[in-house]
């Protein structure tokens, strides 16, 4: 039996691949290599968000084949789809490429600037000419309809991530989790912070704050999921150990995003501020507490409020507008929208919903509905990422440099986190802490998007994600199973 599915998932991804040169030869009708001969203007944008997810799902089967966590895969498919259709010089990806850059093309031009100098602005001297010649062509515009969209998709993607984060996580959790849990937590945060700051200040000539202070929050994250992947394939969930790693992870995130939300704010005031340092905090702990304080409130009312709905219908509609409001609320008060998003999925619970139609049950949880929205926009997210890592900025030596200084602040800083846990296998807690997978490149992105993290340095960031992500699974169970042998 387990040949035959075997034989059948090569046969899947046999199909895969053979359907890849159909979006290519759909992609490439004309000179400028994207053009659909419909007069439905969507029509561009459709064939182009499917086949980045096209892509984002052999990144995920080959991935999950070789063992590997599903967001590496897209990553890892996105560097390639990247690199190889610039190569070609695919309109398309080199637009994506670009990231951020181009919409502030368009902002430049609404302001009276000319398309050029628009341009140079926004991308540079060596990317100008190519990215000139794709925007003044015949599908100049819609090529910018797909970016545009991917782009939304990808922050949306972000933003549901972090809600399906948020619901896996209990504030009765983080209210029970030990001192152990603390302490790894604040070394987890405070050490990578700090050794990335002095990373970047040794090995970036003239460097900017800002770009110290990001790359510093940057290796501060943590990415607990695919520890908690691993914990779960050695059956370990209720263990001490899983307990402290999962409770510190729990405590990184609110450090993290706290961290996140301060230094953007450095960043957007251009100085640092005490009295403005002091002012994101207290915003950040007034928002948290409203949050969490009126939130139930909120959400009893919205039930009440929708209770001529289905419970399904309810519960969908219910989640997706409290989370869009508290992402749209934390923006509002100066925090970062993937905040809102965390803190929603904090808050929100089955439990409101179970009075519905005097105790109809819905088979389904609020994760279960939210799910699909995820499934569906966060490889896009991954793959985007993948697709603006430029593999020609590691040709220069600094760069180099510089990727291995963070991947040894990154290993460092999160390894001697577990030596703040007073247990037997402190080693194999660091460890588990080390994985930076989708929260680090959340980080890295949110950087490059307020301008503090150019091409190269991203290019560096997303190497040290890969490599730690791709380290710690196996360093764990090395570690663990050699514990277990001493013991």
């Amino acid at each position: 039996m387990m040949k035959m599915l075997q034989t059948r998932e090569r046969w899947y991804f046999l199909v895969l691949l053979l359907l890849l040169p159909c979006f290519a030869i759909a992609e490439t009708e004309t000179e400028h290599g994207f053009h659909v001969g419909h007069n439905d203007p969507i029509a561009p944008v459709i064939l182009g968000v499917t086949g980045i997810l096209f892509f984002a799902l052999i990144g995920r089967f080959s991935a999950r084949k070789l063992g590997f966590p599903s967001v590496l895969g897209e990553l890892i498919m996105g560097i390639v789809l990247g690199n190889v259709a610039y190569y070609f010089h695919y309109d398309l990806i080199m637009v994506l490429r670009e990231g951020t850059a181009m919409f502030d093309t368009m902002d430049n031009l609404l302001k009276g600037e000319t398309l050029e100098i628009s341009c140079l602005k926004a991308v540079g001297d060596e990317c100008a000419r190519p990215i000139l010649e794709i925007l003044r062509g015949p599908h100049g515009n819609e090529i910018l309809q797909v970016a545009h969209t991917v782009d939304v998709f990808s922050r949306y993607g972000v933003i549901f991530l972090l809600f399906m984060v948020g619901l896996e996580t209990s504030i009765d959790d983080m209210r029970k989790v030990g001192p152990d849990s603390g302490r790894v937590a604040v070394i987890g945060v405070l050490l990578p912070f700090l050794l990335g700051i002095l990373a970047s200040t040794l090995l970036i000539e003239d460097v900017e704050l800002h770009t110290s202070l990001f790359l510093g929050a940057t290796l501060a994250a943590t990415s607990v999921g695919i520890t908690a992947m691993v914990l779960q394939e050695l059956k370990m969930q209720q263990t001490d150990l899983a307990r402290i790693i999962l409770g510190a992870a729990v405590f990184d995130d609110v450090l993290g995003l706290l961290m996140l939300a301060i230094v953007s704010g450095i960043v957007v005031t251009g100085s640092v501020d005490v009295f403005h340092i002091g002012k994101t905090i207290v915003l950040a702990t007034v928002f948290l507490t409203a949050a969490i304080v009126l939130g139930p409130f909120l959400i009893r009312w919205v039930v009440i409020l929708f209770r001529r709905l289905d419970l399904v219908e309810a519960k969908m509609f219910a989640s997706y507008l409290f989370v869009m409001v508290l992402a749209w609320m934390a923006n509002l008060s100066g925090l970062a929208t993937i905040i809102g998003a965390f803190t929603a999925g904090l808050i929100l619970q089955d439990a409101y919903f179970e009075r519905w139609n005097k105790g109809v049950k819905c088979p389904m949880s609020i994760k279960d509905l939210i799910m699909p929205l995820e499934v569906i926009m966060v490889p896009i997210f991954f793959v985007l990422m993948g697709i603006q890592v430029k593999l020609e900025t590691f040709l220069q030596p600094e760069i180099m440099m510089l990727a291995g200084g963070l991947l040894i602040a990154a290993i460092i800083g999160k390894v001697l986190s577990g030596y703040g846990a007073f247990v037997k296998n402190r080693l194999a807690i660091g460890i588990g802490m080390m994985p930076r997978g989708e929260v680090g490149l959340i980080f890295a992105a949110m950087g490059k998007s307020l301008g503090v993290i150019d091409d190269a340095l991203f290019s560096a960031v997303v190497l040290m994600v890969i490599v730690t992500t791709l380290m710690s699974p196996p360093l764990f169970k090395l570690s663990v199973k050699r514990s277990s042998v001493v013991d």
